[in-house]
């Protein structure tokens, strides 16, 4: 009869929820269908979740479909945990944003080794050359990707590719760089001598019981994680991802989740259970490109006739991409993850947010 009882309450629970939310279910859902979505749909609004759903398929050869335990590869939201982890030794005093990266890596050879500062590095103003620079589908498709496409480990990333030349003065301009945050990873596996998967795992993963999280590496095999498909402008259809090592993104970009566990990362941030109130106005304070440290902070961001502060951290990597998009003064949270590239989930979450806003 306990059991019986505590199922009704869910039960009850999942159907108040949906009942509170028509207007947003239904442009969910509606947009799924027009748009082919594949992936995952989370919304939370003050303290409720108010949607939850899975749609499509995790592999589109056997028709598996996503559920809202699938996996997904989450690009770029690695930056924000990467950040927050930088952040956390900077409040214990083992990092001190405002020296340069020789203070931590005296080893390091790039021309930013006396000039570019940690907080540079997280606000992506370093100057140094971009290690993306150049890479399009077309010479993807004709000479490959080589800094993603053989086997380095994170101290070869850091040589070959995150020690390059500066093209403008540090701190001067805002260039989205991945280099940038390799650096703070082995910046931070320095410092605590510890692996950043290891030290990811104990400082962020356990405590907010994020099980279904970790990093991204060839040679594991991961259970209920989708494939990813990117989108062909010049075949105009999905294809398969292109062949490359996940791991290569390392600290930038090479985490696996679920909704659920990102959910749990971003509740304890805006919380405040994992960094101070001044570490945090620092994080979201909005600078060069309106970046902040790891996030995009939008201040005054429209939706219906008031103005809000937007936190976004988008990923994207071929058909891998993921959203974190969270309305500060609504305290609400829209998740979105997907397999397939062919979705902007920079207008789907705006278009979320303008349903939930009254």
């Amino acid at each position: 009869m306990k059991k019986l009882f505590w199922v009704f309450i869910l039960l009850m629970h999942a159907l108040l929820s949906s009942a509170q939310t028509p207007k947003v279910n239904s442009f969910i859902e509606s947009f799924v269908s027009k748009n082919n979505f594949n992936g995952i749909v989370l919304v939370k609004q003050n303290g409720k979740t108010t949607y939850y759903q899975s749609f499509g398929f995790a592999n589109l050869s056997f028709k598996i479909p996503n559920t809202i335990d699938t996996k997904f590869r989450v690009a770029s939201i690695t930056k924000a945990f990467t950040a927050v982890l930088v952040l956390q030794l900077s409040e214990e005093g083992s990092i001190d944003l405002n020296k340069t990266i020789s203070a931590y890596l005296p080893d390091y050879k790039g021309a930013g080794k006396n000039k570019v500062t940690i907080k540079q590095l997280l606000n992506m103003t370093s100057g140094m050359r971009n290690m993306d620079a150049g890479v399009s589908l077309e010479s993807a498709l004709k000479n490959g990707i080589p800094q993603y496409q053989r086997p380095f480990t994170s101290d070869e990333l850091l040589a070959k590719f995150c020690s390059d030349t500066l093209v403008t003065t540090p701190g001067k301009e805002f260039d989205y760089n991945n280099a940038d945050f390799i650096i703070l990873g082995k910046i931070i596996e320095r410092v605590t001598g510890k692996g950043y998967e290891q030290y990811l795992k104990e400082k962020l993963l356990d405590p907010l019981q994020m099980l279904n999280t970790g990093m991204l590496s060839q040679e594991k095999i991961i259970s209920k994680l989708a494939d990813s498909y990117f989108y062909r402008d010049d075949l105009k259809s999905l294809s398969n991802d292109l062949p490359v090592y996940w791991e290569n993104w390392y600290a930038a970009g090479s985490m696996y989740s679920t909704a659920g566990d990102i959910l749990n990362f971003s509740d304890a941030l805006f919380e405040g259970s994992l960094l101070k109130p001044e570490t945090m106005k620092e994080m979201f304070c909005s600078g060069l490109g309106e970046y902040g440290y790891g996030v995009w902070v939008y201040k005054d961001y429209e939706i219906g006739q008031k103005k809000y502060t937007i936190i976004k951290r988008p990923g994207s990597i071929m058909g891998a991409q993921a959203m974190l998009f969270q309305i500060l003064e609504a305290n609400s949270t829209i998740i979105i993850l997907t397999n397939t590239g062919n979705v902007s989930l920079d207008d789907f979450a705006a278009d979320i947010a303008k349903q939930i806003i009254n």
